[in-house]
């Protein structure tokens, strides 16, 4: 069974979408300074109208004496605003308002209590609330980091599409396992640099570098030459790249902010989230190909699905892709 083509099949779909990091969630920060005092910090992507912009919806009992104030920061539209809650939070019911439609985003919602206990819960697009827990929950940040990466990586097509093309390259199930631990490995490395504040790197740059990545993929895959490093020792071009991609990881991981309190449980569930993901992506591919192989024995007899030829059109649509993505993020250095 050839990986390349079974990395085909889903790659030539997943490519077509091609917003890629682009699907930003809502984030809502709720921090105690006082006794029932409450600091909100919302961000919401700027992809939504300024006139339908969405806000925190707190207990009835939580009182503001100043209207929320907004920034736009070319991205994303940040709201803050000071709460006075009689009854406190913990054991509460907490939320997302929209004044209109709801445009089906997540939110990632985290609370600071004033006795230390921090708080994360990811809201689905069907979802617009949540009880915020009256006590600590042992388990509660493990699973909720470890959800938000298999979320992360499943919508950020880039980092798919480069994983597809490690299997391309790749090969053999033998060279695919190294050349993907490299990448695990790397990535892991400074998404915890970087998430823990030991490495800043400009996103902007980071973004566009990650979907070069990808058209360099596409186009050695297109070039197929064994003869070249990327075809001879993939782990090494796996590890260079999963440095750079754990930057961009990490620029996720700061937006949803870390609990001071669990600190090293949400970086470790964060990353393994994120292998999660990355395993289901490629099972994914595996039963996609098993299905096509079926079709296609019924269809021209034995064999017929060994013939398919999917690693050069996979390589031109995922390069094609991939360039629009660089070249819209280096255009968005100057917007």
């Amino acid at each position: 069974m050839s990986l390349a083509r079974i990395a085909g099949l889903v790659a030539l779909v997943a490519a077509c979408g091609v917003q890629a990091h682009d699907v930003r969630p809502n984030t809502v920060r709720i921090v105690a300074t006082a006794e029932h005092v409450y600091s909100v910090a919302w961000k919401v992507p700027a992809s939504l109208p300024a006139d339908a912009l969405p806000y925190p919806a707190l207990p009835a009992d939580c009182t503001s004496g100043q209207a929320p104030t907004w920034r736009s920061t070319g991205g994303a539209y940040l709201g803050q605003q000071t709460y006075r809650c009689a009854n406190g939070l913990a054991g509460r019911r907490v939320g997302i308002a929209y004044p209109g439609i709801n445009p089906s985003l997540r939110t990632i919602y985290t609370i600071a209590l004033g006795n230390g206990a921090e708080h994360i819960r990811i809201l689905g697009p069907d979802e617009v609330e949540w009880v915020v827990p009256a006590t600590p929950e042992p388990f509660a940040v493990a699973l909720e980091y470890t959800w938000h990466g298999v979320v992360h990586i499943w919508i950020g097509v880039d980092h798919l599409l480069f994983v597809a093309c490690l299997m391309f390259i790749a090969r053999t199930p033998r060279r695919l396992l190294l050349t993907i631990t490299g990448f695990t490995v790397a990535h892991s490395i400074t998404l915890a640099l970087s998430a823990l504040e030991l490495v800043r790197v400009p996103t902007p740059p980071v973004e566009a570098t990650i979907a070069l990545s990808v058209v360099f993929l596409a186009w050695e895959i297109a070039r197929n030459r064994p003869e070249s490093l990327t075809h001879r020792l993939p782990v090494v071009v796996s590890v260079a790249f999963g440095l750079l991609h754990g930057f961009g990881f990490a620029t996720v991981l700061r937006e949803v902010g870390l609990p001071s309190t669990e600190l090293p449980i949400a970086l470790l569930f964060f990353n393994v989230g994120v292998e999660i993901g990355q395993i289901l992506f490629v099972l994914a591919l595996f039963a996609g190909y098993a299905v096509l192989r079926v079709l296609s024995r019924r269809a021209t007899g034995e064999g017929g699905a060994s013939a398919l030829p999917l690693a050069v059109p996979a390589s031109y649509v995922i390069g094609t892709v991939a360039s629009f993505w660089m070249i819209e993020r280096i255009a968005g250095f100057w917007g």
